[in-house]
C-alpha cells in the first residue's frame, strides 16, 4: 500500500507525463493520425478491393485491428523511452532516485503515461476507420483488456530501452530494427493460414502476432491462434518486463554513474 508521499509522487510524474503528450500533440499524436489515414486509403481502399474479403470481412476491415496495433505498440514504446531516457539526459532522474520514493512508483508513473499515449492513439486510430469502414466488436472485454495489457507491455519495453541507452540514437535502434520488423510480420495486413507451414510455424515465434491476433478476436471475433495462449503470453511477458525494469531501477542499471 502506497503511502502519501508515495501517492504524490506517482501524481506528480503521471500528470507530467500526460502534460508532455498534450502539449506537444504535434509530435505525439498527430502523426500516427496522418499514417493511419494513408494505410487506410492505399491498403484499405485501393489495395483492399482488388483483394476483397479476409476471413469473411471486407479487406479494410480485416487489417483495422491490426492497425491500431501497430499505433498502439510504437506510441506506448516511443513515449516511455524518449520521456525516461530525456530524465536521464537531462540529470533530473538522479533526484528522484535519492528522494524517499519507492521505485515501482516511479516505474508506475512512466509505464501509465506511456499507456496512456497508447490508448489515445488507438481511440484516434479507430475514430479515423469510421470514415473508411464499419466497425465490428465482439467483445468490449476482450478488446479493452488486449489494448491496455499491450501497451502497459511496450511502455515497460521502452523503459528499459531507455534504462540501456547512453545517446539518443540508442532510443531508435529498437523500434527501427525491432519493432517495426516484427509489427509488419504479426499478421496485421494477412493472415498466417495464407503462409505455408514452415512459415506459419516461424510466424508463432512473433510475439506481436499474439497480440494482434487477440485484438482482432476482440474487434471481429476471429483469431489465427487461440484467444487463452495469446493472453498467457501478454500476461506472462508483462509480469517479465516489469519485473525486470524494476530490477534494473533499483541496481541503478544505466542511471548511476
Amino acid at each position: 500500500m502506497f503511502n502519501q508521499m508515495a501517492l504524490i509522487a506517482f501524481y506528480t510524474i503521471l500528470r507530467k507525463e500526460i502534460y508532455r503528450i498534450l502539449v506537444i500533440w504535434p509530435q505525439t499524436l498527430l502523426p500516427s493520425a496522418v499514417t493511419m489515414c494513408l494505410y487506410f486509403v492505399i491498403f484499405g481502399n485501393l489495395i483492399g478491393s482488388r483483394i476483397g474479403e479476409m476471413e469473411g470481412y471486407p479487406y479494410i476491415t480485416y487489417i483495422l485491428p491490426g492497425l491500431v496495433m501497430m499505433a498502439v505498440i510504437t506510441n506506448a514504446y516511443g513515449n516511455v523511452v524518449s520521456s525516461f531516457f530525456s530524465a536521464k539526459f537531462q540529470h533530473y532522474i538522479e533526484e528522484m532516485l535519492t528522494a524517499p520514493v519507492p521505485h515501482n512508483v516511479i516505474l508506475l508513473g512512466y509505464v501509465i503515461g506511456g499507456v496512456v499515449r497508447g490508448l489515445l492513439v488507438g481511440l484516434i486510430v479507430i475514430f479515423i476507420s469510421l470514415f473508411f469502414t464499419h466497425l465490428h466488436l465482439h467483445s468490449l472485454l476482450v478488446t479493452a483488456a488486449v489494448f491496455v495489457l499491450t501497451s502497459s507491455l511496450f511502455a515497460i519495453a521502452g523503459f528499459i530501452n531507455a534504462i540501456y541507452a547512453r545517446n539518443f540514437d540508442d532510443i531508435s535502434i529498437i523500434p527501427t530494427f525491432v519493432l517495426t520488423p516484427l509489427t509488419y510480420l504479426g499478421g496485421v495486413f494477412y493472415s498466417i493460414d495464407m503462409l505455408p507451414s514452415f512459415w506459419q510455424w516461424v510466424s508463432l515465434i512473433n510475439p506481436i502476432l499474439y497480440m494482434i491476433n487477440a485484438f482482432r478476436f476482440g474487434i471481429l471475433g476471429v483469431s489465427d491462434i487461440s484467444i487463452w495462449l495469446a493472453f498467457s503470453l501478454i500476461i506472462i511477458f508483462n509480469l517479465a518486463f516489469y519485473s525486470y525494469a524494476l530490477y534494473l531501477l533499483k541496481q541503478g542499471t544505466g542511471l548511476r554513474s
